[in-house]
């Protein structure tokens, strides 16, 4: 779905992606992984690199096929609960500032992890949680398909065409394109393929995000192609 320019005048929305965007966890999902896969005898880079492009279920199919996915599930939650409690982690910079500064009612975090999991991580990194979290088990179908986007933007009452949804992992980025929004990449030393604007960290897209949510910024740079930091 190609994303329509927003409406001039009309109420703005930004969806934040989680893991990547908002809170550095790079090194703890590579933990995890590792501990997961080392409990079921297998290569932890190999399933790393899948675990990265994949949903939990789809992982557990490509990399062990042959095992209950309910077990393998619940191994995978009792690793990231123990990080939750004990983990070492934190917000990119410039995160709880940008987030404290949008207007309420006007953000949303859609994330491909579990809402008890993201409460947890923000309160130790001291993130302000928004009135909508799409989660996991809030859909039948996550990213990259466009479903988690619009039940976002859907709970906010917000059109597609009026959000801006900012990502890091080009799961996540083709999951917006898909929903109809503009899709800005943030925390990535090079742009994803499709983003309308690409920043190097979330702090240099914190002005143009803002500035997006309240209306006064534009959303694309140039034709839509992906853009240098701005």
């Amino acid at each position: 779905m190609i994303a329509e320019p927003s409406r001039p005048g009309a109420k703005k929305y930004v969806l934040f992606d989680v893991d990547g965007t908002l809170v550095d966890a790079v090194d703890n999902q590579r933990r995890m992984w590792g501990e997961w896969a080392l409990r079921h005898g297998l290569d932890p880079e190999e399933v790393h690199r899948v675990a990265l492009r994949t949903r939990p279920v789809e992982t557990f199919a490509e990399v062990a096929p042959d095992r209950d996915p309910e077990q393998c599930l619940a191994v995978l939650h009792e690793l990231e609960d123990e990080d939750v409690r004990s983990g070492t982690y934190a917000a990119f910079d410039g995160a709880a500032a940008l987030l404290e500064a949008l207007p309420s009612g006007s953000w949303a975090l859609v994330t491909s992890n579990y809402e008890h999991r993201v409460r947890g991580r923000f309160a130790r990194t001291g993130l302000p949680v928004p009135e909508v979290v799409v989660d996991a088990a809030s859909v039948a179908e996550g990213k990259p398909s466009p479903v988690p986007y619009l039940l976002a933007a859907a709970r906010l009452g917000a059109e597609p065409q009026d959000c801006l949804v900012v990502e890091d992992a080009p799961s996540g980025v083709r999951s917006g394109l898909r929903a109809g929004m503009t899709v800005w990449g943030v925390n990535a030393p090079v742009a994803v393929d499709g983003v309308h604007r690409h920043f190097g960290s979330l702090r240099e897209a914190a002005d143009a995000i803002l500035a997006f949510a309240r209306g006064t910024g534009t959303d694309r740079q140039g034709d839509g192609a992906p853009a240098a930091a701005g």
